[in-house]
């Protein structure tokens, strides 16, 4: 089976309850190397998407993924919204009119929203952010060839790894940059953020309760 309107809405609302959870778990990553706001910011965000996953005009995922890309940029304050926000928008574009998603579908909206963050924050593999944990799901996700559950299943395994091997790296790019090589040791919020986001859409994808 594909991925429906329908099927996206669920894994948002999966998203959301998962991000919820772990709101005080990504303040403390935050408040090691950052602003200590990516955990609030990001609960903000995803709580507000909760007020119009009934749109009606949600008739496709592309549509259900463009809505989620203007709501986090107008609501996630930080680095984080525009960086979503752009991920979102490029996913939406790259699955285009499409009534239902297949894997390899998935597979290419992930690999554009990663296109679209490394456009839009120029930070790559070693940078300690993000593309650390979407770099290497995209990667697994494009060699899976089966269901939808699947793909996202290898994805979020492998955002897992990545977000783990931020622990040791220097940050080269936004707020904990600045402290140089006091930034290694701890694990980055963004890309936390983003391997718990991979498992809730996975495990929604398999029909699974909330991700840990």
């Amino acid at each position: 089976m594909g991925c429906t309107a329908a099927d996206v809405v669920a894994a948002l609302r999966a998203a959301t309850a998962v991000v919820q959870e772990h709101r005080d778990e990504l303040v403390r990553l935050d408040q090691a190397i950052g602003d200590a706001d990516h955990g609030e910011n990001m609960k903000r965000g995803f709580t507000a998407l909760l007020s119009r996953l009934d749109g009606e005009d949600l008739t496709t995922p592309g549509k259900v993924l463009k809505m989620v890309a203007t709501t986090l940029i107008s609501t996630v304050g930080g680095a984080a919204g525009p960086l979503y926000g752009t991920a979102f928008l490029r996913a939406s574009a790259a699955v285009g009119d499409a009534a239902e998603l297949d894997c390899e579908a998935v597979a290419r909206a992930l690999q554009a929203a990663l296109d679209g963050v490394v456009a839009r924050g120029k930070a790559v593999v070693g940078d300690k952010t993000m593309v650390d944990a979407l770099t290497p799901a995209v990667a697994a996700a494009s060699s899976v060839n089966g269901s939808v559950a699947a793909v996202l299943s290898a994805a979020a395994d492998a955002a897992a790894e990545g977000a783990e091997s931020t622990v040791p790296m220097v940050a080269r790019k936004g707020r904990a940059s600045y402290l140089g090589e006091r930034s290694a040791g701890h694990l980055d919020p963004g890309a936390r953020s983003t391997a718990l986001l991979l498992r809730a859409f996975a495990d929604a994808a398999r029909g699974e309760g909330a991700a840990t």
